[in-house]
């Protein structure tokens, strides 16, 4: 069996450096592009199309990681991934692997939920055979939020929003997975072993780092709101991960990162 060629899009990000690294593991030949044209990198510009040719020349699948939720991002997730897929499809490109986010045709008054869910049609209408991917919330991302809020003289919350957050690696391991395996649609979706509120996970930091600061808990309105109550953003029937958000305090604390 021939080696696969991979490219990874969103290759220098939480999620695309950990399957670049463990794809390269499994012997897999790898190629990451990113906007910027990092050293060891092919620039690509999913906005302007600049040197996406060049990337998929010669590649049997893309995971397709890179997103832009700030800036243009109907343009880069929506236009970008389609003008990706017809030319990766002229380019014999046969498996297109695209991550997703849980939940997001159950909330859509989210803004940045209604682009991943059409770069979703747009990566199952394509000619080139695809798998999609829902997970939920990583701890690395939500992570980064509470340390933002822990700026402040008092932790503001949104009142009973309910998450399930998953380890990065667990999903980088399902996700190479599937970019060695066949083309399968949209497959089940993961998310980590608990759903809890979003308030518990914050005080389980604050005690892990022995701090009293203050919670204040918000009612927010709207449509939005009342779904990530109603756990719009969780899976609690499929429990993939086994990593808690304590383990991975625990993790982060003893790499001297909390």
């Amino acid at each position: 069996m021939s080696t696969p060629e991979v490219l990874v899009t969103g290759g220098t990000g939480v999620l695309g450096r950990q399957i670049v690294d463990r794809l390269r593991s499994s012997g897999a030949g790898v190629r990451v592009m990113s906007r910027g044209g990092k050293p060891g990198t092919l620039r690509g510009n999913l906005l302007t199309g600049e040197g996406v040719e060049r990337a998929v020349r010669g590649v049997d699948t893309i995971v397709h990681c890179a997103t832009s939720p700030f800036r243009k991002p109907t343009q880069v997730d929506v236009g970008g991934t389609g003008n990706m897929l017809r030319i990766a499809a002229r380019a014999g490109v046969s498996h297109c692997v695209y991550i997703s986010i849980v939940g997001i045709d159950g909330d859509a008054s989210y803004p940045y939920y209604r682009i991943k869910l059409e770069t979703e049609r747009v990566v199952a209408d394509s000619p080139v055979p695809h798998t999609i991917l829902r997970a939920t919330q990583f701890h690395d991302l939500i992570l980064t939020a509470v340390r933002f809020l822990d700026r402040l003289p008092v932790i503001p919350l949104p009142f009973g929003f309910l998450g399930q957050p998953i380890d990065s690696g667990e999903v980088t391991d399902r996700m190479v997975e599937l970019a060695l395996s066949e083309p399968a649609g949209r497959v089940p979706d993961i998310g980590g072993p608990e759903v809890r509120p979003l308030e518990d996970a914050v005080r389980t930091y604050l005690h892990g780092k022995g701090s009293r600061k203050r919670i204040v808990k918000l009612p927010f309105p709207g449509k939005t709101a009342r779904a990530f109550r109603n756990g719009a953003i969780t899976c609690p029937e499929n429990r993939y991960g086994r990593i808690t958000w304590e383990e991975f305090l625990r993790s982060e604390h003893a790499g001297g990162a909390a």
